[in-house]
């Protein structure tokens, strides 16, 4: 896996796998950004939990699930695997994660 792309607000750059389409890449940044939203902001539990349908279309495997979520968290700060949990659990239209 390298480490490709940035998003201009962030001081960090984006996990991103070199044989991604453009269209896989944008499926995956999208979850990055809405996990992104919802530690800074809140984000709404669908759009999330659609987002990342969308991201295991792209990352099909659990290993590699693991390595991004990894690599994302160390760059960010942000728990990909947390804040889909709480997506999970909450009984709420939208959730506001918090750093640990």
């Amino acid at each position: 896996m390298q480490i490709l792309g940035a998003f201009m607000q962030t001081n960090y750059s984006y996990p991103l796998e070199p044989d991604w389409t453009p269209a896989e890449v944008i499926q995956v940044m999208k979850l990055y950004n809405l996990v992104e939203q919802a530690y800074e902001f809140g984000a709404k539990v669908a759009d999330l939990q659609a987002a990342y349908r969308d991201f295991k279309v792209v990352v099909q495997s659990k290993m590699q699930e693991k390595k991004i979520d990894k690599a994302f968290s160390e760059a960010s700060g942000y728990s990909i695997y947390r804040c889909m949990q709480a997506a999970k659990k909450s009984s709420r239209t939208q959730i506001k994660m918090t750093l640990n």
